[in-house]
């Protein structure tokens, strides 16, 4: 027996020593921030890289393309394996990493084009703008050559050696950035299918209108496409493609005039709502020339401020939400499938071949398709395309997949905007996606503008892109843009405040359709309530509104769901002291109480309930938080109640009978998950946060190292935002989209902004500075970053010098 503990220990001793030389080779990847750096690029004269005490890169040179050269090495140093991922999704080249589980999603991102046409968007830019996107792309490939020793771990796991960056690589990433903020695609498919299974009517109702609003005019989809969708599964179109826009994604901000502030001056806040990523999808940065400075959240891949100021003018971003995305149902020509009908007849598809290299196997050949509209997505899946009849394929129109956008112009432009005319004429270029983007500036300003393109539609479209059209018919076809002067825009408002939640934004009588699928307005209005609660606010008071975690959502569905009087359960005793709890509850989603897991459970349990029987196999894809539906049936709103009836199984319930049952099985649910001690359940353990590391969180081992993970309060209606997902049985409560940055600008003295993320600066797992914003950021707080260079050189850990090798 001796000889088998000598071989464990054995064993052990050469695992540990595995490890240890793995680790220290990890830390030899480790980016070096002090010294001399000399680079083969050609620079106007030295680029310095001096690190702040939280690892803040203050980026200064002579020219604003050695700044970008500048910020390119430092991004490269620490977010590296985070550039390459982005930049692989991009160009749909994940599986030559992952293998057969990414081919999926390259066959879908190479079908959309977005590397082809993150190519032909570079030529439609400016000369400066090009120039820029090049310095970067050097800056990155400067370090990728200078840099001696490993690189992150990553990069050994999956023994890759990075490409040299380019220009494309930059715009792919910020046309992925479009997309996540851009697809309502998902609910046409969606009401497309619902059509096969319930009226016109109910699908009005299961889809609202914006509070205060009427029913859009729609057709009867169902007898519209009565044969069309005969020949589309959508049922398994849903699961393949992506969802419908989740509620909760999108931003706050909000700006006001000086004489509500205790300076004199506007006060400007920001919070992008975005998936939540480890590391943080930003990079905080300053970035100095002679000719003047930004300062504020930087996106790694993409060179320039995206939101903060530049010493005279700020700016925040929050998600308009236009519908910018068509379906296309496009009809084969039954004489010759190589084309296809339009309303002038037939035309050929263009095609293209694409390679897809897949990692341990053999290399994928792509056929893509395309039409008048844009890509044609039904061929992108191999079971999508057993799914459809032949006859028909389904083909995708996005403002994106334009050669000409411009976007990157306006971006790149922010830094050397000076006033309200020149901020105005920058964002002309500004193409994809709509954002609300207020401004606030030094003279006391403040405004609002919504840029991007967004379609024009005939009157006598019926759909509103709302569902799939006829590509056939000539009256779905856009027809143009609403004109950049046309666009929502306010200047100086006479009520001194400007807020944006990703609500409706343009009045009754604005002349053009921008969607129909606002955001429900319970953020917008829980930020103008508090705005008016004081006379005068302060950075302090703004602070506060960013950590307001009453969900209006909360205490306007739940006395519906209270009316129902509690019952003592067979199989839960708690039932009457929860409802008791909930009863007295204030709606604050706060992380130390378990008032809003019940609740949350309790909704989710009678959402199900209520829906599932209606929506069959396509209620699991569409199962989420819809209040204004939810409100309308429990209150019986025009005779919604019916929804309560089960037509599964034709039982006569009624929602009361709902609600004392999804009581029940919430609390049963809560008791397997999280143990029989209702006093003990918290809402921050439940509703941590899920921020996935690309690839490690797929790996148990590995996910506690590699994610970051903290209890955070909030849902999808609080103004601190943190969406969970009810359709995910495993974690139906985890935090998946919140304030993926917050940033708070006083205009009296812009180096007295606020600002904070998610993660932390490194995208290195080794590093002090992975995860050191992740705690103070779950509690609302924040650090200040000033263009003072005493401010920034005060505790400073470092200070690099790059310069041009004789």
């Amino acid at each position: 027996m001796r000889w088998v503990v000598r071989l464990v220990v054995a064993l052990i001793v050469l695992v540990g020593l595995a490890g240890s030389a793995v680790y220290v080779l990890a830390r030899l990847s480790l980016p070096k921030i002090d010294g001399e750096i000399k680079v083969g690029q050609t620079l106007a004269g030295p680029v310095d890289i001096l690190r702040d005490r939280h690892a803040i890169p203050h980026i200064r040179a002579s020219s604003r393309n050695d700044v970008a050269f500048g910020l390119g090495y430092a991004h490269a140093q620490d977010r590296l394996w985070q550039m390459e991922i982005q930049r692989r999704v991009a160009a749909g080249r994940l599986a030559e990493l992952f293998g057969n589980p990414a081919l999926n999603t390259d066959k879908f991102l190479r079908t959309l084009g977005i590397r082809r046409k993150a190519v032909t968007a570079f030529a439609a830019l400016q000369p400066a703008t090009q120039d820029t996107l090049q310095s970067y792309a050097d800056g990155v490939n400067a370090f990728l050559a200078s840099h001696t020793g490993p690189l992150p771990p990553e990069f050994i796991t999956f023994d890759v050696k990075p490409e040299p960056w380019t220009p494309a690589d930059s715009l792919g990433w910020l046309k992925m950035m479009a997309w996540d903020l851009s697809g309502n695609w998902g609910s046409e498919l969606a009401r497309l299918g619902l059509s096969r299974r319930l009226s016109k009517q109910q699908i009005e109702e299961f889809y609202p209108p914006y509070p205060g609003d009427g029913p859009v005019a729609l057709a009867d989809i169902g007898n519209l496409y009565r044969e069309v969708a005969a020949a589309l599964d959508i049922d398994q179109l849903l699961k393949i493609l992506p969802p419908e826009r989740p509620e909760g994604i999108g931003s706050n901000n909000w700006v006001i005039h000086g004489k509500s502030t205790v300076t004199g001056q506007p006060l400007l806040a920001n919070d992008p709502h975005l998936g939540l990523t480890s590391p943080a999808i930003w990079y905080f940065a300053h970035l100095i020339t002679p000719l003047g400075a930004s300062i504020g959240a930087t996106l790694p891949g993409v060179p320039g401020v995206v939101l903060g100021h530049n010493g005279r003018v700020a700016w925040g971003f929050t998600n308009t939400g236009p519908d910018t995305q068509d379906l296309y149902i496009e009809k084969i020509d039954p004489n010759d499938p190589a084309r296809y009908l339009t309303p002038d007849g037939s035309a050929a598809f263009v095609k293209r071949q694409e390679v897809i290299k897949l990692r341990g196997d053999s290399d994928v050949v792509l056929t893509v398709r395309e039409t008048r509209h844009g890509p044609v997505i039904s061929d992108v899946h191999d079971r999508a395309q057993r799914l459809i009849e032949p006859g028909y394929v389904l083909a995708f129109a996005w403002t994106a997949l334009r050669d000409d956008d411009t976007t990157a112009d306006s971006l790149l432009g922010l830094d050397s905007v000076t006033d309200w005319k020149s901020f105005n004429e920058n964002l002309r270029r500004f193409v994809t996606p709509q954002q609300n983007i207020v401004y606030a500036d030094r003279e006391g300003n403040i405004g609002f503008v919504a840029p991007g393109l967004i379609p024009i539609r005939r009157p006598d479209n019926d759909l509103k892109g709302l569902s799939p059209a006829p590509g056939w018919d000539a009256r779905y076809d856009w027809t143009g843009f609403i004109p950049f002067d046309q666009l929502p825009r306010s200047y100086n408002p006479p009520q001194g405040m400007l807020v944006t939640a990703n609500h409706k934004i343009v009045p009754d009588s604005y002349p053009f359709f921008i969607t129909s699928e606002w955001a429900e307005p319970y953020r917008a209005r829980r930020i103008e309530n508090l705005l008016k609660e004081r006379n005068v606010h302060s950075v302090e008071s703004f602070k506060q509104m960013q950590g307001d975690t009453l969900s209006t959502m909360a205490t306007d569905i739940l006395p519906l769901m209270l009316a129902v009087p509690p019952k003592t359960s067979p199989r839960n005793a708690e039932v009457p002291g929860s409802h008791a709890m909930l009863a007295t509850w204030d709606g604050n989603m706060t992380i130390n109480r378990p008032e809003p897991l019940i609740f949350q459970a309790w909704y989710r349990e009678l959402s199900r309930l209520v829906l599932a029987d209606e929506l069959g196999e396509a209620f699991q894809p569409l199962w989420r938080f819809r209040p204004v539906l939810m409100k309308n049936i429990l209150s019986n709103h025009d005779g919604q109640g019916r929804w309560c009836a089960n037509v599964a199984t034709g039982a006569a319930t009624t929602c009361a009978d709902l609600i004392a049952e999804s009581l029940d099985r919430a609390l049963d649910d809560l008791k397997a998950r999280f143990g029989s001690d209702l006093a003990r359940w918290r809402w921050g353990d439940a509703h941590a946060t899920r921020a996935p590391h690309r690839p490690f969180s797929n790996i148990p081992v590995l996910r506690r190292l590699f994610e970051v993970s903290v209890p955070t309060p909030g849902d999808a209606f609080t103004i601190n935002v943190g969406r969970s997902d009810m359709g995910n049985e495993a974690d139906p409560f985890g935090n998946h989209h919140a304030a993926s940055l917050r940033a708070i600008y006083d205009l009296a003295d812009l180096n007295r902004s606020q600002f904070m993320h998610s993660t932390g600066q490194s995208g290195h797992v080794l590093s002090p500075h992975y995860r050191d914003f992740a705690t103070p950021w779950a509690a609302v707080d924040y650090i200040p970053m000033s263009m003072r260079q005493a401010d920034f050189e005060a505790g400073a850990q470092g200070r690099l010098r790059l310069t041009t090798r004789q």
